[in-house]
């Protein structure tokens, strides 16, 4: 039977994720499995034992294939005929790079006020520069982790 996890146990980490030539989907398949904590030998669905996540260079991430101009978001505003639909080089154009990635992160999570929770620890910024320096986050490099998250 696997031990269940306290409160005062929970020790969460900053880890720090360089996002030039990233493919989306790849990236964020990564960062909501480490924001949910499931890269833990103490993950439990229930409890949020997630780490920090800083990415940064959002405004080099990639697209594979023809999805930067073809696909498409869709939001509601309640009333009636009141779809709004963007894409993302509408969003690049913008200067909401940063609301791309937060997206897909935001919908690989379950929904729920623990998902809401744990997406407030995704730091996302622009350039190389970041306020998070005295957490000393651990750098993944995750171009090494496999080929594939690079697109050329």
């Amino acid at each position: 039977m696997t031990p269940f996890i306290k409160k005062k146990e929970i020790k969460k980490d900053w880890y720090i994720i360089n996002a030039q030539n990233a493919a989306v989907g790849r990236l964020a398949a990564y960062i909501s499995k480490v924001l949910r904590g499931k890269n833990k030998a103490t993950y439990n669905p229930h409890i949020d034992n997630g780490d920090f996540v800083v990415v940064t260079n959002i405004d080099k991430i990639r697209f594979t294939g023809k999805k930067f101009t073809d696909k498409k978001y869709y939001k509601h505003t309640g009333h009636p005929g009141g779809i709004k639909e963007s894409t993302p080089s509408f969003l690049k154009e913008k200067n909401k790079t940063e609301q791309i990635l937060k997206l897909a992160v935001k919908r690989m999570l379950p929904g729920g006020p623990l998902a809401k929770k744990q997406l407030t620890k995704l730091k996302i910024y622009n350039g190389d520069k970041h306020p998070h320096e005295i957490q000393k986050p651990k750098i993944i490099d995750f171009e090494k982790l496999n080929k594939k998250n690079v697109v050329k």
